[in-house]
């Protein structure tokens, strides 16, 4: 049975920061994105990162947008992908690049992966590093799922990137929508995080649902946002579940405060404006 999001539920997912926390002890973050075309997928998930309480976020984009990427924010440390997409090449230049101690890594929004073994090698190398890894996008695809590492990653597809994966379009109603999430979850041993206006979170043994409701938040890079999200709380609880039901909550809170700010005329950044006041009710302080 599926249980509904509430404060009470989320605040336990947050692990508490402690009083004398050093940088990089609240996370280390790696972001893999972007393409010629959509260079602002990865900028808007690696500054969610970041208000999600991240201390180092890693933004892996192609060469040819780096300086784009580099504009828009001082807080992003840009990594190179010496490819306009992810080949075997850029994927393992990338690997010699990124910190060892990274804690999370998500990958796939905005990015072009002609090879599929690019992704295998990405994906199976940052896991042998104990990395937890969400994948979103171009990276939600059924060759990867045999190469998962079992119950530390997380899927969060919309209704056409899960039917892509798994050949199964989820049903309109929450309750078959959850039984269909549920059952994937299980057979793979992964995380889904569903995503639509009410959100469904799974790993087959335990089910969230989030009820957002908001009209708004069709905007594109909304998805991207929730991507950094559960990267950045992937960092400091790694538990797939908990991280993902966390970030799906958040997320939703910020698209609320954005729509009551701005109606129907929010933009992606207007959630990352709003994450601090999303989460900073949750927010706990330990020696």
């Amino acid at each position: 049975m599926a249980t509904r999001l509430q404060p009470t539920i989320v605040r336990k997912f947050i692990p508490p920061r402690k009083r004398d926390s050093r940088k990089g002890d609240n996370g280390k973050v790696l972001v893999v994105g972007g393409s010629y075309m959509y260079h602002g997928a990865p900028i808007l998930a690696s500054l969610a990162a970041l208000r999600s309480g991240t201390d180092l976020v890693y933004t892996c984009v192609p060469k040819i947008i780096t300086s784009s990427v580099r504009a828009i924010s001082p807080n992003l440390i840009v990594i190179p992908m010496v490819d306009a997409k992810l080949t075997r090449g850029a994927a393992n230049k990338l690997l010699g690049q990124t910190p060892s101690d990274l804690d999370s890594a998500t990958i796939g929004m905005g990015l072009s992966i002609p090879d599929e073994e690019a992704l295998k090698l990405l994906v199976k190398s940052l896991a042998s590093q104990d990395v937890r890894i969400s994948l979103d996008a171009s990276a939600i695809v059924s060759y990867i799922l045999p190469h998962l590492p079992q119950k530390n990653i997380v899927l969060t597809p919309h209704a056409g990137e899960f039917k892509r994966m798994s050949g199964i379009m989820p049903p309109s109603s929450i309750k078959e929508r959850t039984n269909v999430v549920e059952k994937f979850a299980k057979e793979h041993s992964v995380t889904i995080l569903l995503k639509g206006s009410t959100d469904v979170i799974s790993n087959g043994n335990q089910t969230f649902v989030n009820p957002k409701n908001l009209a708004s938040m069709t905007v594109g890079g909304t998805g991207d946002v929730l991507s950094g999200i559960v990267a950045g709380l992937l960092a400091r609880n790694r538990n797939p579940l908990e991280s993902a039901a966390a970030a799906s909550y958040i997320n939703g809170m910020a698209g609320k405060m954005a729509q009551k700010k701005n109606g129907l005329h929010i933009v992606a950044t207007d959630l990352i404006d709003n994450i601090p006041a999303a989460m900073k009710p949750l927010d706990r302080i330990t020696k």
